[in-house]
C-alpha cells in the first residue's frame, strides 16, 4: 500500500477490523474472514447501484430498473430483493443469514459472470445472527463505498489487512494467498505491462491484476489493451480473485475451475507478454515424481523437494517471443544446488534469460521471514548478455517491528534503475547495483545473488559499521542455514527412495 494514503486505509481496515472483532469466537479466523469480505463485496456492488439508480430517477425517464442501463456502465445490476437496504432491513431479525443468502444468489441469477463465486453460507448455524447483525450495523453506518472511494483494490488491501491480524491473532500461516502491494507495485513498475496478455499461475486474490490495471490508468493507458489469465488452487482464494476483479470491470480468465497450475494447467496454450507471481515459497512434495517428462522443464527436471524451479520453468513455457517474467523466489533459489538447482540456474543463465535480480528487505511479509528476491528475466532482453543485479535489503521503512514496506522512492529507484539498464545508461553504485556480464556470473559459479556483486556503500569493509555489519552476516548465515535445511530434506528424501527410512 502506498505511504502518502496510510491514513485514509487504515481508518477503513479499522473499521474492517472493527466488523471481525465482533464475530471472533464465534467461528474460525478463515470463516469469519469470509463473512466480512461477502458482505464488503455486496455492500460495494450495492452502493454502486444504488448512485447509478439516483441518476436514472433524476433524469426522469423511468429507465431505473432498465438492466442494461447498468450492465453498459459496468456496474452489477442489483434487483430489488438484495440491495443493501433490504438486507440492514432484517439486520436484527433471525432471518439476516437468509436475507445475505437470498441476496447472493439473486445477484448471481442476474450477473452470469458471478454464477458460483459469491458466498451464501450467511444462514449457516454456527454464525451468530446477532453478532451478524451488528456487522450489517456497523457497514450501514460507517462505510459508504461508492465510484468515488478512492481505494483502488478494495478486496485485495482488505484481504492485505485482514489476513495480517488473522495471522497475527492465530498463528495461521497465509502469505500464499496475497502479496504485500509495495512488492507487487515494484514488479508492475520494472515490467510495465502496458497492452498484451498477462498471466499469473498462482494469482491468489489477484493483486497483480489489480495493481497492472492502476499502472496502466496511472500512464493515460487502455485497459482494453490488456487481457487477464491466472489460476490457483485454493477454491477460496479463487473465488476471492474473481470478486476482486469484478467489482472493477476487469474481465479475466481464471480458468474454469481452481486447479493445481502443475497438474491441470487452465492455459496450456497461453504465451503471456508479463508473467507476475509470487508462488507459495519452497513448497515440497508438489508431485515432482509423476511430471519427469513434462515439456515444460526445458532446464533440467526440478527436485521433489522444492518447487521453486518448477514455478519459474513454468513461466518460461508461458512466455511469448517478447515475453518478460517478474515474480517473487525465496533467496535459496539464488544459490541453491540442491537436487539440480543449481544446474537448472546455470541453463537458464546460459540462456541469457535473467535480466535482474532485486534482493529484498526483511519483514515485507505479514506471516514469513523468509528473505525472498525479486527475479526479472525476458526473452528479448534489451542487454543481451548481461544483468542487473540489485541490492535493496536497506530498502523500507519499519510500519511496526515486525513489518516492513518499500516506499514510493524505493520502488521508483528500483524501477529507473531497470529502465536506465535497459538503455545502457545505468552506472553502478556500489551497495545498490551494478551491471555484470554473463562471464562475470559464470566466475561467481553461476550464483546470483545481488551482494556479491554491488558491493558495499562508500566504504570498505574494515570500515563497515558493526550494525551494518552484523545485519549482513546474520543475513548471510541465515541463507546458509537454509541451505543447510534445503540439502537435509533432500537427503532425506533420496534415502526414502532406496527404502531407507531416515
Amino acid at each position: 500500500m502506498a505511504k502518502t494514503n496510510s491514513t485514509t486505509e487504515l481508518g477503513f481496515e479499522d473499521k474492517i477490523w472493527k466488523a471481525a472483532d465482533l464475530l471472533r469466537g464465534n467461528i474460525d479466523a478463515s470463516e469469519y474472514k469470509n463473512v466480512v469480505l461477502g458482505l464488503i463485496f455486496l455492500k460495494y456492488i450495492s452502493d454502486r447501484f444504488d448512485e447509478k439508480y439516483a441518476e436514472l430517477v433524476q433524469e426522469g425517464e423511468g429507465f431505473e430498473e432498465d438492466k442494461d442501463e447498468y450492465t453498459s456502465c459496468n456496474i452489477f445490476f442489483v434487483p430489488a430483493e438484495a440491495r443493501w437496504a433490504k438486507v440492514a432491513e432484517a439486520a436484527h431479525t433471525p432471518e439476516i443469514g437468509k436475507a445475505i443468502d437470498d441476496a447472493m444468489r439473486l445477484i448471481e441469477q442476474e450477473n452470469p459472470q458471478l454464477k458460483n463465486i459469491l458466498p451464501k453460507n450467511f444462514a449457516r448455524p454456527e454464525l451468530d445472527k446477532r453478532r451478524l447483525g451488528d456487522v450489517v450495523d456497523l457497514f450501514t453506518n460507517s462505510i459508504k463505498l461508492s465510484s468515488d472511494d478512492d481505494s483502488k483494490d478494495l478486496l485485495g488491501r482488505t484481504y492485505e489487512y485482514c489476513l495480517r491480524k488473522f495471522a497475527e491473532k492465530e498463528g495461521k500461516n497465509a502469505g500464499e494467498f496475497y502479496t504485500p502491494a509495495c512488492i507487487v507495485r515494484t514488479i508492475v513498475e520494472v515490467i510495465e505491462p502496458y497492452k498484451g496478455r498477462v498471466y499469473d499461475p498462482a494469482c491468489g486474490s489477484g493483486g497483480m491484476f489489480v495493481q497492472s490495471a492502476k499502472f496502466i490508468n496511472e500512464h493515460q493507458g487502455n485497459l482494453k489493451n490488456i487481457s487477464i489469465y491466472g489460476q490457483d488452487s485454493n477454491p477460496t482464494t479463487w473465488k476471492m480473485a474473481r470478486m476482486n476483479l469484478a467489482i472493477r470491470g476487469l474481465e479475466a480468465n481464471l480458468g474454469k475451475y481452481n486447479a493445481d497450475t502443475f497438474f491441470d494447467d487452465q492455459h496450456p496454450t497461453l504465451k503471456a507478454d508479463f508473467v507476475m507471481a509470487n508462488p507459495p515459497f519452497n513448497l515440497s512434495d508438489w508431485g515432482a515424481g509423476k511430471l519427469q517428462d513434462d515439456v515444460r522443464w526445458k532446464f533440467g527436471i526440478p527436485p521433489e523437494g522444492n518447487a521453486n524451479f518448477a514455478w519459474l520453468q513454468h513461466m518460461i513455457y508461458h512466455l511469448s517471443p517478447v515475453g518478460k517474467i517478474g515474480m517473487v523466489l525465496a533467496n535459496g533459489s539464488l544459490s541453491s544446488n540442491t537436487g539440480g538447482e543449481g544446474t537448472i540456474r546455470e541453463n537458464i543463465i546460459k540462456a541469457d534469460l535473467v535480466e535482474g535480480i532485486v534482493a529484498l528487505p526483511e519483514k515485507l511479509f505479514y506471516t514469513t521471514g523468509i528473505p525472498v528476491s525479486l527475479w526479472f528475466l525476458s526473452r528479448d532482453k534489451a542487454q543481451k548478455g548481461k544483468i542487473l543485479f540489485v541490492d535493496a535489503r536497506k530498502m523500507g521503512e519499519l510500519v511496526s517491528r515486525s513489518l516492513r514496506e518499500l516506499t514510493e522512492r524505493d520502488i521508483q529507484k528500483i524501477a529507473k534503475s531497470f529502465a536506465a539498464f535497459r538503455i545502457g545508461t545505468l552506472e553502478d553504485e556500489k551497495g545498490f547495483c551494478a551491471v555484470k556480464t554473463l562471464d562475470d556470473v559464470m566466475n561467481q559459479g553461476y550464483i546470483l545473488t545481488p551482494g556479491r556483486y554491488v558491493g558495499l556503500a562508500d566504504q570498505q569493509e574494515d570500515e563497515e559499521l558493526f550494525e551494518e555489519k552484523m545485519d549482513r552476516l546474520t543475513m548471510e548465515l541465515k541463507d546458509l542455514f537454509d541451505e543447510g535445511h534445503r540439502i537435509e530434506e533432500e537427503i532425506k528424501i533420496q534415502l526414502r527412495s532406496i527404502g531407507l527410512d531416515f
